[in-house]
């Protein structure tokens, strides 16, 4: 239980709607058991006054009780469906935005040793599975509880033995099916967790390497190996059925004992009175629609062994510390920008061979440096490392005379524009994909930024609204390249660190990329990671990288 209280506590923020719906759902309840106990106790009751009760008989009030509990219970469920599931999507959003926030800083440090296809699962399935703890356990829960002491409070003014015998009877059964259906449900919904996450990881292998498994003859034992898992996972979706069923049954089998108990002990009167008459109909009813406050108690607790495995998924990819962790305050932002790597060597973790050895490099305030270099040699890894992705093991890097880990993240940020080599383009509209370089610009800033490299095209028909879609599929390679330029140039910074930016370009597209840059960066510092040729003469240096060293470096005149 201590795995969910860093999740109960985000639902303070939503006390009020979950508050209101658990009180809807309460009154629903109550309705429909007065819907159905005065309906019985009516018919009971007109029946035994018969003709002579036209005149001595006032049907008139029961009957606009009944009519009042039906619309009760129609627009109370209704209302609650409403706010329940608007409290439960709200508290979803900040269930994700809460787990996002604490997987940012672990990038990549804390997440390289997960697999993409597994983070994408626990940051969507199992946090999907959290947002059931207020639907399926704390609304269902409160609920019946609420309604076992009003039906008992309600029964005691007529019958206090009644009364006391039905909702002991309810709560004795609200109090031990839970545990009983929890203890039998936990290992099932535990590794149904565990296999609905390693079949989507293998179903993503799977289908990201379709083409080598076909090639070395591979296809067809990791089919079998996904199949494998299949038919596991069904097995164990088969057992939850089997036990959701068996609760309902138990449910069935209790109320039906419990209406026959009621009648028994009923019909040698209620209260004073000797002879029940139309009370034994009330008091047989009330068991029947009290039930149905209890039905989903026994079946959530079964699922709970799913929250508590995704809870416990999520809490050990948020709870491990930032490899990579910036002071509160620290560094001046600067117009201009001077860095200088000394004596730098990094390794991954978990790998036996450096990618970076004693790199030693400055670039000048206002210097344009190419560093090229073949796959594989550190280009990439020297520009993470410049923007805090990681920190070396050995040596340091100074920006205008001070260590980047003196630096606010926020300042650090503020003066460093980077494009990397892949260009994620947001499920969004092409505003909102502009706007997470520079959020204050305005509408006429990123329309320039498009033109300036020659993205006019995409500012027709539907213009900055259009939708660019999962990925941006509607861009091709060369548009999402130059996409991500059109960020860069929206982010004013001194610093530059370009990974790639014309590659997938054509070559007239390239050299206009190239020479809007030489302008763009006339006083700007530019470290352009590439490994083509065109362009080169501009620079004022060109770096060429080694199997993690700076083997030479050569300035044009």
């Amino acid at each position: 239980m201590k795995t969910l209280l860093p999740y109960l506590a985000l639902y303070r923020r939503h006390w009020v709607r979950m508050g209101l719906g658990i009180l809807l759902a309460i009154v629903t309840l109550l309705a429909s058991i007065g819907l159905l106990t005065l309906s019985g106790w009516f018919l009971a009751a007109s029946s035994l006054a018969g003709l002579a009760g036209l005149y001595t008989f006032n049907y008139m009030l029961p009957a606009a009780g009944v009519r009042g509990a039906a619309i009760f219970r129609t627009a109370g469920r209704y209302a609650e469906r409403v706010v329940s599931h608007d409290a439960t999507f709200r508290v979803l959003a900040h269930l994700r935005v809460f787990t996002f926030s604490k997987l940012l800083p672990l990038s990549p440090g804390g997440l390289a040793r997960f697999q993409k296809v597994e983070l994408l699962n626990r940051l969507v399935a199992d946090v999907d599975t959290l947002d059931h703890l207020y639907l399926r356990v704390i609304s269902p829960l409160i609920a019946a509880l609420a309604v076992i002491m009003g039906v008992t409070l309600g029964l005691s003014f007529l019958d206090v033995g009644l009364a006391l015998i039905l909702g002991g009877i309810m709560l004795a059964l609200l109090l031990l099916l839970p545990v009983i259906f929890y203890r039998a449900g936990q290992p099932i919904g535990r590794e149904l967790t565990q296999l609905r996450g390693e079949y989507r990881t293998q179903l993503g292998g799977w289908l990201q390497g379709q083409s080598e498994l076909v090639i070395f003859g591979a296809e067809h034992q990791r089919r079998q190996r996904l199949d494998d898992i299949e038919k596991r996972w069904l097995g164990r979706q088969q057992q939850q059925a089997k036990l959701s069923g068996l609760s309902q049954a138990l449910m069935i089998a209790a109320s039906g004992l419990t209406l026959c108990l009621m009648l028994w002990l009923a019909s040698g009167g209620v209260g004073s009175l000797p002879a029940p008459g139309a009370l034994l109909a009330l008091f047989v009813f009330t068991p029947l629609a009290a039930f149905e406050a209890l039905g989903p108690v026994a079946g959530a607790f079964q699922h709970f062994g799913q929250v508590m495995a995704s809870a416990n998924r999520v809490t050990q990819i948020i709870s491990q510390r930032p490899s990579v962790t910036f002071p509160a305050s620290g560094g001046v932002k600067h117009s201009l920008a001077n860095v200088s790597i000394q004596a730098m060597s990094f390794t991954y973790p978990q790998q036996p061979i450096p990618v970076l050895k004693a790199v030693n490099l400055e670039i000048n305030a206002g210097e344009h440096i190419a560093l090229l270099g073949k796959t594989g040699c550190g280009k990439s890894t020297l520009a993470q490392l410049l923007t805090r992705a990681w920190d070396p093991q050995q040596g340091c890097i100074l920006l205008n005379g001070v260590s980047l880990t003196e630096y606010q993240e926020s300042t650090l940020r503020s003066m460093v524009t980077v494009m990397s080599q892949r260009v994620h383009v947001f499920n969004s509209t092409l505003r909102d994909n502009l706007l997470l370089a520079a959020p204050d610009s305005s509408d006429e800033q990123l329309a320039a930024a498009l033109r300036q490299v020659e993205l006019d095209s995409l500012l027709e028909n539907q213009g900055l609204n259009a939708w660019l879609g999962e990925g941006g599929r509607q861009l091709s390679g060369g548009e999402q390249r130059r996409l991500g330029l059109a960020r860069a140039l929206l982010h004013d910074a001194p610093l530059w660190i370009l990974d790639e930016p014309t590659e997938g370009l054509d070559a007239e597209t390239e050299r206009h990329i190239l020479a809007l840059l030489d302008t763009h960066c006339k006083n700007k510092t530019l470290l352009m990671i590439t490994h083509r040729l065109t362009g080169l003469e501009k620079m004022d240096r060109v770096c060429v990288m080694d199997a993690g060293q700076i083997t030479s470096s050569t300035a044009f005149v």
